[in-house]
């Protein structure tokens, strides 16, 4: 069958995007462990129930996904993703603005600053992570 006959749907696309977005944010942090990736695998099930309720939210999706992953991984790891921008003071985890909108970024608070969009953290750390 010729993939073309059959292309994702706007729904499948933005679930797609949001997965690749968010497990490169994990790789840059050096966190995508299998049961890492099985909390994304995990929050984009929930967010399509969601996005199918409600199509004109596709575009959030992203920020949803990184979100759940962020909660997800506080209960049970610690905070992530850490600040690269704040050199002193006690470490602390970016947060996803808007928290329900489109264009996602992670904002540090403490310094007022957007340090990347959500699926770039790599570049806000100096590129690929260190092996």
């Amino acid at each position: 069958m010729d993939p073309t006959d059959n292309p994702l749907s706007p729904l499948e696309q933005a679930l797609h995007a949001a997965r690749a977005r968010v497990l490169a944010d994990l790789i840059a942090g050096q966190v995508a462990e299998a049961d890492v990736v099985s909390l994304v695998e995990d929050s984009v099930v929930q967010r399509r129930w969601w996005v199918e309720q409600w199509p004109e939210g596709a575009g959030f999706v992203a920020g949803l996904v990184a979100q759940d992953v962020q909660d997800a991984l506080l209960e049970r790891y610690g905070r992530w993703p850490l600040c690269p921008v704040c050199a002193t003071g006690d470490p602390h985890a970016l947060e996803v603005e808007p928290e329900l909108g489109p264009d996602p970024h992670w904002v540090c608070h403490q310094a007022g600053v957007k340090v990347s969009p959500v699926g770039s953290l790599a570049s806000a750390t100096g590129g690929n992570p260190p092996s």
